[in-house]
């Protein structure tokens, strides 16, 4: 199956549960989902697909590459800012970003990475896009943006909430309200190219458990599929 890089190690767990159960082994391919998309309109063999955001996962679908009837919004994140963990560093609002003394503020790209894409959103709505797209640091994923404050080389980062959760050497400085943020919705489904559809159609099934639910809420993530 092929999954969003913020779902790393959320997903991880989730597929060795499935594989406990089902005795059905997932390969897992972890990337942009942009990068993902692309490779599964382009034929790759995949059998599920679960994206960090809806444009992408159209892009598949108008491709002919969805399985009728098996989309379906699966998770909710949030947006967050964060600086090295080392910097003492305060923003009272998301207009602190305009300060000049942050330079250089890593995210995805906006024009193709979700999470760039959710951060435009959010800036726009704040009327702060024009003061904060000269600063940017656009990266080819959530995670590289994180590690771009880790190291050095970005004095703030736009990540998803669940992947700074997951950092060693950076801290959050603030959150974006979730009644202000975009709203952020993985959306999940089977893709046409896979070749084992009975065990992607239980994969599916499995995502919305309450065994991959207690996964999913344990790292972050807020679950969108009704409790069964």
């Amino acid at each position: 199956m092929s999954a969003a890089v913020s779902l790393s190690e959320a997903i991880g767990d989730v597929a060795r549960a499935f594989e406990g159960e089902a005795s059905i082994h997932v390969a897992l391919n972890l990337g942009p989902s942009s990068t993902l998309a692309r490779q599964i309109r382009e034929g790759a063999g995949v059998d599920v697909f679960v994206s960090a955001d809806e444009d992408q996962m159209d892009a598949v679908q108008q491709a002919g590459r969805i399985a009728s009837g098996t989309r379906l919004p699966l998770l909710s994140n949030q947006l967050v800012i964060v600086a090295a963990a080392e910097r003492a560093v305060a923003l009272r609002s998301a207009r602190d970003l305009s300060k000049p003394e942050f330079r250089r503020i890593a995210t995805g790209d906006p024009a193709a990475i979700p999470v760039g894409v959710y951060a435009k959103r959010y800036l726009e709505s704040q009327g702060l896009w024009s003061d904060v797209a000269r600063k940017l640091v656009p990266t080819d994923g959530v995670r590289a943006a994180l590690a771009a404050v880790e190291q050095g080389h970005a004095d703030l980062a736009i990540v998803y909430r669940t992947d700074a959760a997951t950092a060693r050497r950076a801290s959050v400085v603030f959150v974006v309200p979730r009644d202000q943020g975009p709203h952020i919705v993985y959306p999940a489904a089977v893709v046409t190219t896979g070749r084992n559809r009975e065990g992607a159609m239980r994969f599916l099934a499995f995502l919305q458990s309450a065994a991959a639910r207690a996964i999913f809420e344990r790292a972050g993530f807020e679950v969108l599929v009704p409790k069964s």
